[in-house]
């Protein structure tokens, strides 16, 4: 038997080792973990217990700031100011669900009656939504906290009342071991068994991890490759489980003339802004960008060429993210037509420099060597598309894949409606089938943790409908059950007729007390 290999904390500023975090984990100790979070499930029933883990979780998380951030920052390059606010967003969201959990509403309780008197006679029915079981997660290598151990995945399956299994994410093995420690603390503080929260190292933990049947369901952050092959592995099993995968998003921006024409300096910082911001490492970067050729484009391609030429070089995650961006870039400047207003490629040993590309829109109408350019490109990057007319925006778009989101920037007439032939009207029909999230002169960095969000999308953007971050998030972890004619004794109690736990209900169609 092979020996348990060393898990390393890696400065990507150095590429040297720091030092040994843990070992990978043997399928033996998956096993022995899952059927802990497994034999969990009962201890997180109560939704008290549950909101007191939430908000205990969130309170720890914020009393270790300064080491939480010490250690993503030395494991991850993204400095104390990024991660500040990311650290910020994790414990609001673990307080978020926190609060979910205690209203209750997202148990969805409906209560019909027996009526005899309909055409057919109708039973009296009962449903509501209950835990799937053991979820794992899979942390993301952009996130360290916000959609790794702490983040949103875990949040809203421990919110669900699923105990969860997490795969580190090899690039912060340090900072996840000091998340997990935190929230185990926090379970152990109220009440509950160290068993519903637990974390695992490995590539073959993870593959592992979604095979193991008494693993329920699947979250996903990640490439497009290593994502589809866990999904395909959910699948392949003999009772297949949901897998919800974020696997890659180019996030196309379309900016029509009258925008460029009204404020192309403006909208040139903007998108460098965005695209360069992280390093160019946001799942929302925006990767191509359709813009007006002619004087209204050439104002704005100066702006983004001189606001990206200012962007200091950056480090990437790690050197295989860097090697990838390096190779990605080459690749697509080699392009016959393609031209490189600033070159994005290697800054010093260990850091890269923004740049991006820019081809006729024509280029990407139809199939060949340049869907290259369609394709997501992790890093400082982003490839502009000049179009001559509306119909090279349209053709381009219809060759798209799927995406977390699409962005439009439109003249004030268009914004208003009052445009001739309804352009800005026409642009948001056309990109909605696209994206799950679509922002209107504005840019798509900067996911807002709230109750309408979707952060999801069409296939390679996600692998479900679902969304990954918002309140909804939790829904993923849930499944539906309705009881029939069941005596008033054996129902649950958030299904008897006179409502012990107070949560909000639908009783025979009607919002209980309205």
């Amino acid at each position: 038997m092979a020996a348990a290999a060393p898990v390393w904390s890696v400065d990507p500023r150095t590429g040297k080792q720091r030092e040994q975090v843990a070992v990978e984990a043997t399928a033996d100790e998956v096993d022995t973990v899952v059927r802990a979070a497994h034999a969990a499930r009962g201890a997180l029933a109560d939704r008290a217990v549950r909101t007191a883990l939430l908000r205990r979780a969130a309170d720890l998380l914020d009393d270790a700031g300064e080491a939480v951030i010490e250690a993503a920052d030395a494991e991850t390059a993204l400095g104390p100011g990024r991660l500040t606010g990311e650290l910020a967003r994790t414990t609001y969201q673990l307080r978020a669900f926190a609060d979910l959990v205690q209203e209750g509403a997202f148990l969805d309780v409906r209560i019909d009656h027996a009526d005899p008197g309909l055409t057919p006679p109708r039973p009296d029915l009962r449903r509501y939504k209950i835990p799937l079981g053991p979820v794992a997660v899979y942390s993301a290598s952009n996130f360290p906290l916000a959609f790794s151990v702490p983040g949103g995945d875990t949040a809203s399956a421990l919110a669900a009342g699923c105990p969860v299994v997490v795969k580190a994410h090899p690039d912060h093995p340090a900072t996840s071991e000091l998340c997990a420690a935190l929230l185990r603390r926090a379970a152990a503080e109220a009440g509950l068994p160290e068993g519903v929260l637990s974390l695992v190292h490995g590539f073959q933990a993870g593959i592992d991890l979604v095979r193991h049947p008494l693993i329920t369901a699947a979250g996903f952050t990640g490439s497009v490759r290593g994502g589809r092959a866990l999904y395909d592995a959910a699948a392949a099993r003999p009772h297949p489980i949901p897998f919800h995968g974020e696997l890659g998003s180019l996030n196309p921006v379309v900016i029509t003339e009258a925008a460029a024409a009204e404020r192309a300096e403006q909208i040139g910082a903007g998108l460098a802004g965005a695209m360069t911001l992280g390093v160019g490492q946001f799942c929302v970067k925006p990767g191509l960008v359709l813009a007006p050729d002619g004087e209204s484009g050439e104002r704005l391609l100066t702006a983004l060429t001189d606001a990206v030429s200012d962007t200091e070089a950056g480090v990437l995650l790690d050197d295989r993210m860097r090697q990838a961006f390096l190779d990605g870039v080459r690749t697509r400047a080699e392009l016959p037509g393609v031209e490189a207003p600033v070159t994005p490629g290697a800054g010093s040993e260990h850091t890269v420099s923004a740049g991006f590309l820019s081809v006729p829109a024509a280029r990407l109408a139809a199939e060949g060597p340049h869907d290259l350019l369609l394709e997501e490109c992790f890093g400082p990057v982003t490839v502009v598309a000049r179009y001559t007319d509306e119909a090279e925006i349209g053709a381009v778009l219809a060759r798209l894949p799927g995406n977390l989101s699409a962005t439009l920037q439109l003249g004030d007439a268009e914004s208003a409606g009052r445009d001739d032939g309804g352009r800005g009207a026409r642009l948001l029909a056309e990109v909605t089938p696209l994206a799950g999230r679509v922002v209107v002169n504005g840019w798509p960095t900067g996911v807002a943790v709230a109750p309408a969000q979707h952060h999801g999308g069409p296939y390679p953007a996600t692998t479900s409908t679902s969304t990954s971050v918002g309140g909804t998030a939790v829904e993923r972890w849930l499944r539906p059950v309705a009881y029939q004619n069941t005596p008033p004794a054996l129902l649950p109690p958030e299904l008897r007729d006179d409502n012990p736990l107070g949560l909000p209900r639908r009783v025979d169609d009607r919002a209980e007390g309205a």
